[in-house]
């Protein structure tokens, strides 16, 4: 079964929604673009979030320092590195951090770009995310799921976590789903009624669309 991520949020009350829809994770940007937020904004938006629900802050080039200052002060379960990560600055980060490192690796075209095996052996997850010019993410350009399953068919080590984020929505998630069998399925823009303003049908329908593969629907 596919766990969910609600991210780029930036209310408490989509938050909220998240949670009670089952989401296993929920996510603010840090990172550049129209959804980012500051310390203070995202410690309100995780206000509506229950202690059971994984927190994720989603980072651009940053000092590992910088990360997990933010990391502790907020109590992230998870910090997603959105900037081209190498196994150095996930190395660097851990020796900081105890939590969950997410390695978002950002593809153009049909491609997956080189070192990916690198870094599902060192991230806990590796997060794939369409590459577009001028924005790390939240862009809602789909991937050709069908070309990357062949590849990671190579890459990807048995047991290995995998996130999947990229144009998904709720009439697309669950082809994606059967594509690549990701253990994640991270939406944002998909679920949005305007930029960073979350829509509560649009996210009981990505809810329901990924709990139908879940029962062979």
């Amino acid at each position: 079964m596919a766990e969910i991520k609600f991210c780029g949020l930036t209310r408490a009350e989509d938050a909220a929604v998240a949670a009670g829809l089952g989401a296993a994770y929920v996510g603010v940007v840090f990172a550049g673009g129209p959804r980012r937020q500051d310390e203070t904004s995202a410690r309100a938006v995780f206000a509506g979030v229950p202690r059971g629900v994984a927190r994720v802050g989603v980072f651009g080039p940053e000092s590992p320092a910088a990360i997990a200052a933010r990391a502790v002060a907020l109590e992230l379960t998870a910090v997603q590195l959105h900037a081209d990560p190498s196994p150095a600055a996930i190395a660097a980060l851990r020796a900081l951090w105890p939590g969950e490192i997410w390695a978002t690796v950002r593809v153009a075209g049909a491609e997956l770009p080189p070192g990916v095996e690198e870094l599902f052996a060192v991230a806990d997850a590796v997060l794939l995310d369409a590459k577009v010019a001028g924005g790390l993410g939240g862009t809602g350009v789909a991937l050709p799921w069908g070309d990357l399953a062949r590849q990671l068919e190579s890459v990807r080590p048995a047991g290995r976590r995998l996130v999947l984020a990229g144009g998904l929505r709720p009439d697309n998630v669950a082809i994606a789903i059967r594509a690549l069998d990701p253990d994640v399925v991270d939406v944002s823009s998909g679920v949005e009624s305007s930029v960073g303003i979350k829509d509560p049908a649009r996210m009981r329908a990505f809810r329901d669309a990924v709990r139908s593969v879940e029962v062979g629907q």
